[in-house]
């Protein structure tokens, strides 16, 4: 160990940049040995994480939320692209052939262009070449630094379970209004002015009318999911653009506002549209919540 950073002292900035990295490479290899994320559950695996994330934090000065929020970038394009290999390992980051498969390569990556935000998101536009990429690895940073964990798997139902709703699977349905077009989401029928509440941790990414969802939120989770609320009464007061939530926390209240100009309300009765949203680094597509409202309704019951 000695030796290696002993080493460090000469030769060219390219030689020792190189010299450093293998030096870390091999104490990263000692502190954190192979080990299949089948043998560990989930709080295992995030407790690993979070040590992998923090030793590379100081070995770099990245911060360990923009590695965190860069190898979560990663593995939910993972999850979601048959043209990349699937995230088996601890971490997410791939590279193709030519770059290290490591997170420690990233964080040198950026180490180029400097530990201030700025300068990450710099690093990350010239790799990715998209500016959505470095929108969400930024608001997943966010996120992870708010609440200073990569542990966020909790959900909550978005309405009181003590206020009188009903819903069924009514995602794919024909609708009419604005033209011929399916129905992306789940409705949750209940009256004027029922709370609503986040279903995740995440940051609110839209907020102000649709025609089509009339008063509307949308709230983006690590794990790249969109939750769209829809036909609102109205928000909660301190509610905002860029503001990061938790499960259960107020965001609004149920309503039926929609299908016209701001401020057209009454065409339909009172509910919540509830939707769910996934990009892939290409394009973004809905996907059926009902399963997971139904969920989440047994885990929140449970709960209280």
């Amino acid at each position: 160990m000695c030796i290696c950073f002993l080493s460090l002292k000469g030769g060219t900035k390219p030689l020792r940049r190189l010299l450093h990295s293998a030096c870390v490479l091999f104490v990263f290899l000692i502190l954190f040995p192979a080990q299949s994320a089948a043998e560990m559950d989930q709080k295992e695996i995030y407790q690993k994480r979070m040590e992998l994330y923090q030793f590379i934090e100081k070995v770099t000065n990245i911060p360990w939320n923009y590695i965190a929020a860069i190898d979560q970038y990663e593995r939910n394009l993972r999850y979601v692209r048959k043209d990349l290999p699937e995230p088996n390992g601890l971490t997410g980051i791939y590279f193709p052939p030519e770059k290290w498969d490591v997170l420690f390569s990233f964080a040198n990556y950026l180490l180029d262009y400097g530990t201030d935000l700025d300068s990450i998101k710099i690093g990350l536009w010239d790799y990715y070449k998209k500016d959505k990429a470095v929108f969400l690895i930024t608001n997943y940073a966010k996120i992870y630094g708010h609440f200073q964990t990569v542990d966020l798997d909790e959900r909550h139902f978005p309405l009181p379970l003590h206020a009188n709703y009903s819903y069924r699977n009514t995602w794919g349905d024909a609708r009419g209004w604005g033209g011929r077009r399916i129905h992306e989401g789940t409705d949750i029928f209940a009256g004027y002015g029922v709370n609503v509440y986040s279903t995740c941790y995440g940051i609110v990414e839209m907020k102000g009318w649709n025609k089509y969802g009339g008063w509307r939120i949308g709230i983006r989770d690590v794990n790249n999911t969109y939750h769209y609320f829809a036909h609102l009464n109205g928000f909660a007061k301190d509610l905002y653009l860029g503001k990061i939530v938790k499960p259960g926390e107020l965001i609004g209240s149920v309503g039926a506002s929609g299908y016209g100009p701001p401020g057209t309300s009454g065409k339909f009765p009172p509910h919540l549209h509830y939707g769910m949203y996934k990009y892939n680094g290409r394009t973004e597509w809905s996907f059926d919540p009902f399963p997971h409202l139904k969920k989440w309704e047994r885990e929140t019951r449970k709960k209280k």
